[in-house]
């Protein structure tokens, strides 16, 4: 029998998962696996990191789901500290290199899973690389701003956008006692929503002491004679910190495979077909956060860098190299945040996605609460939601609100899954007690004053 070697550069999410599903599937006599992470630490939860550096989860090894060990013990050679620098395709093998030694070499490879995971952006400005400036992508950057934050002399912070991970990083340094200012050049914080929707989040955020400055772009990092960061630049003031937090999102790691000529997409992510395979390769898969996927709503790929989506690529890619079979069709865009007491969800198209697809649509904004409105503790939230002219088909809803509000959004995703119409919402059969919704759940009359105004438009 002969034994084929799998390789797999990147030791998170989507890497790891597809080398145990792999493993599962076949043995060591038939499959060698053998991965490579540049990092400290394999099979972590990125997106707990806002809540370890505010305290919410007490250790870092909180987030690891899966040691090195614990994968080796399962018979995948994980080398950590090892950066593959070289792909080479016709040869069928990658060169690494020990960042802890210097040595290199070659390895060569049956199958490949190119699972690089995404960086930090850092636009090119003036002090942007100085100490105390800081990304937040892995749990070396956790560590390193965590370090940062307890030997800093000052408790002035400014974080810069105001997406997710800038307002996750926003709550996180409030609550480790930093003043904190946040610098967006966006109308409102919270890009992902409709301004309109964003307006809800920076009042809330206003209201917990955080300042956020909104329609302005920071052009440049002032340092010390240190040259260590000491305030935030932007076009009409300067804003005094500690430390600075980058939140203006990721791009793809793909410079590897840029370097080698695969395939890559309008946001510089890799293209795959359906089976997570590269496009154009026989025996490369790739996934996560380097990969583009397929927007089911709009019919067009985009980037969206979510553990959820690595996690599932890497089951579907470990079922195809292991001799199984997977698939993944696309997504729907679904995401779900918090600031304090705040929460924050979207899925499908906000109407600016909408109209860059060409799409004619309706809204509908309703303000409800997430129980009976009588029943103690009924928290306010807002639904908004988008659905094409004439067919009525959903388009999108986004949910800003207090305790219960966020996870409705799934209730949403699964309808713009199914390609429901927001005519057809109004009869889904939802759970219903007091101490859990209204009678009518809030996505639901969402959905009827949304389909009333597509009646409207077509009158």
């Amino acid at each position: 029998m002969t034994t084929e070697r799998l390789v797999v550069i990147g030791g998170d999410a989507a890497g790891m998962s597809a080398a145990s599903q792999a493993r599962r599937l076949k043995g060591p006599d038939e499959l060698e696996i053998m991965a490579f992470e540049r990092g400290h630490f394999s099979s972590y939860s990125a997106c707990g990191i806002p809540y370890w550096v505010g305290g919410d989860v007490p250790e870092r090894d909180d987030l690891i789901a899966r040691t090195p060990a614990e994968h080796r013990a399962r018979g995948i050679d994980l080398r950590m500290r090892t950066e593959v620098t070289e792909i080479d395709v016709a040869g069928g093998r990658v060169r690494s290199r020990d960042l802890e030694t210097g040595t290199e070499g070659w390895t060569g490879y049956d199958k490949l899973v190119i699972a690089t995971g995404a960086r930090p952006v850092r636009p090119k400005l003036p002090g942007i690389d100085a100490p105390g400036v800081h990304g937040v992508q892995t749990l070396d950057d956790g560590q390193a701003l965590l370090d940062t934050l307890n030997s800093a002399e000052g408790r002035r912070a400014v974080v810069v956008g105001g997406g997710y991970i800038g307002v996750e990083m926003a709550e996180a340094l409030l609550k480790r006692g930093y003043e904190v200012t946040l610098v967006d050049r966006g109308e409102q914080p919270m890009a992902t929503l409709d301004p309109d929707m964003g307006r809800l989040v920076h009042k809330a955020m206003a209201g917990l002491g955080i300042t956020t400055v909104t329609g302005t772009a920071v052009t440049a990092i002032r340092t010390d004679e240190a040259g260590r960061a000491r305030a935030v630049v932007t076009q009409d003031a300067e804003y005094p910190a500690d430390v600075v937090v980058l939140g203006i999102g990721v791009e793809p790691e793909t410079t590897l495979a840029r370097a080698t000529g695969l395939p890559l997409g309008e946001y510089g992510g890799l293209l795959t077909d359906l089976s997570m395979r590269v496009r154009g390769q026989e025996n490369i898969w790739a996934g996560g956060d380097c990969v583009e996927v397929l927007d089911l709503v709009s019919g067009r790929h985009r980037h969206v860098p979510l553990g959820t989506h690595a996690n599932k690529h890497g089951q579907i890619i470990g079922a195809n190299a292991g001799g199984g079979y997977g698939t993944f069709p696309g997504v729907v865009g679904t995401a779900v945040s918090k600031v304090c007491e705040l929460e924050i969800a979207r899925t499908g198209l906000r109407e600016k996605d909408a109209r860059a697809v060409g799409l004619q649509y309706v809204t509908a904004t309703i303000e409800s609460t997430s129980t009976a409105g009588y029943y103690p503790g009924a928290a306010l939230m807002t639904v908004k939601m988008l659905a094409e002219r004439r067919t009525g088909r959903l388009l999108g809803v986004q949910i800003v609100g207090h305790e219960g509000s966020g996870k409705r959004v799934d209730i949403a995703a699964v309808a713009l899954t199914a390609g429901m119409t927001v005519d057809g919402m109004t009869a889904l059969d939802l759970g219903y007690a007091p101490p859990f919704s209204p009678v009518w759940d809030p996505v639901l009359v969402a959905a009827r004053k949304a389909t009333a105004a597509v009646r409207q438009a077509d009158a």
